[in-house]
């Protein structure tokens, strides 16, 4: 099974392609998708679109996670985040993908072993799981997080429904 991870941004959204057989997990790719600031937000909004759906016919993935928004102090930046999110998420159906979506508290919970992880710790354990990934931006390993973390859930999913 093939997935596709996406940490959804308005600047910076990360992305990862990793492969499961059984309970082996293979780095396929990863990288950050950069949208120019400068740019109105429906245009930025139109750059994730559509390079998650290049992602989607480049890699053909089985499915996907992406992580859900986390509400902050700053309304404001949840709904413009919130935005970036629901791009990526449209881009995904439009591919055909199920989308399964993971709290940030999930993600590093499955990674980690503890939902209070700080990004250096996620990064970390990343790198370990994936070594061939190699080096990478905090945004794409958090996007290999989110797609391991569905590994685990959609594999566990499957085998409960069995």
């Amino acid at each position: 099974m093939r997935i596709l991870g996406i940490d959804p941004g308005l600047r910076h959204t990360g992305w990862g392609v990793i492969e499961q057989s059984g309970s082996r997990l293979s780095h396929i790719a990863h990288g950050v998708i950069r949208i120019d600031p400068q740019m109105a937000l429906s245009a930025r909004l139109g750059g994730i679109y559509r390079e998650v759906m290049a992602l989607a016919s480049e890699f053909t993935p089985d499915c996907a996670g992406i992580e859900e928004t986390l509400v902050n102090a700053n309304p404001r930046s949840a709904l413009k985040l919130g935005q970036a999110r629901g791009a990526a998420m449209a881009a995904l159906h439009g591919a055909g993908l199920d989308a399964h979506e993971y709290s940030p508290r999930t993600i590093k919970l499955a990674i980690v072993g503890t939902g209070g992880a700080d990004k250096a710790q996620v990064s970390f354990m990343v790198a370990r799981l994936l070594p061939q990934a190699g080096k990478m931006a905090s945004d794409a390993a958090d996007a290999l997080a989110c797609a391991i973390c569905t590994a685990h859930h959609v594999t566990t999913s499957a085998r409960g429904a069995a």
